[in-house]
C-alpha cells in the first residue's frame, strides 16, 4: 500500500494574511506550437492563496510509493490535502486504513454500499473497505500536486 508522509511543518510560518509572493509571467505558456514574442510583464503570485482555500483544514504530504502513477502522482511529490472537502465517489483521498495512510481514488458502489479504495496503478488491486477493518477514516481530498522534474 503506498504511503503519505504527513509534512507538518512545511507551511513555513505562512499564515491565512500572508504567503510567498514568486515572480511569474502573465503570458500564457504554449505547449504546441510556439507563439511570437509577446511583452512578458512580471507580476507577482501568491501561491498559497492560489492554491489553499482553505488554509487550516489543509496540509501537505510527500507521497510514496506508484501506486497513483496513471494520473500523474509519483513518489517524492508533494500531495496538498483539504480536510474540510466531502470525501464523495470518484475523488482521491488520503485515507487511514488500518494504522496506515494512503492516497488512492474513492469508489462507492451504492448497490451493494460497498465503499472502495482504488490505485490509478494496475499492479494494485482495489481494497474493498469492510466491517473487518478495525480502523478506517477519510482524513482528507487532494486538491494539487506538486512534482519536480
Amino acid at each position: 500500500m503506498a504511503a503519505v508522509t504527513i509534512l507538518n511543518d512545511l507551511f513555513f510560518g505562512f499564515s491565512e494574511g500572508g504567503g510567498l509572493k514568486i515572480s511569474w509571467s502573465t503570458n500564457k505558456l504554449s505547449c504546441g506550437f510556439p507563439s511570437p514574442a509577446q511583452n512578458d510583464t512580471e507580476n507577482k503570485i501568491d501561491l498559497f492563496r492560489k492554491l489553499i482555500k482553505h488554509p487550516s483544514t489543509t496540509f501537505f504530504c510527500i507521497v510514496e510509493g506508484d501506486s497513483m502513477k496513471n494520473v500523474g502522482i509519483s513518489d517524492g511529490d508533494i500531495a496538498i490535502i483539504d480536510k474540510s472537502l466531502e470525501p464523495v465517489d470518484g475523488k482521491i483521498a488520503m485515507a487511514y486504513l488500518d494504522g496506515e495512510f494512503t492516497l488512492k481514488r474513492i469508489r462507492v458502489d451504492r448497490k451493494t454500499k460497498t465503499v472502495w479504495l482504488v490505485a490509478e496503478n494496475e499492479k494494485y488491486k482495489p481494497i474493498e473497505v469492510t466491517p473487518d477493518n478495525e480502523q478506517f477514516l477519510i482524513w482528507g481530498i487532494l486538491i494539487h500536486v506538486i512534482k519536480s522534474f
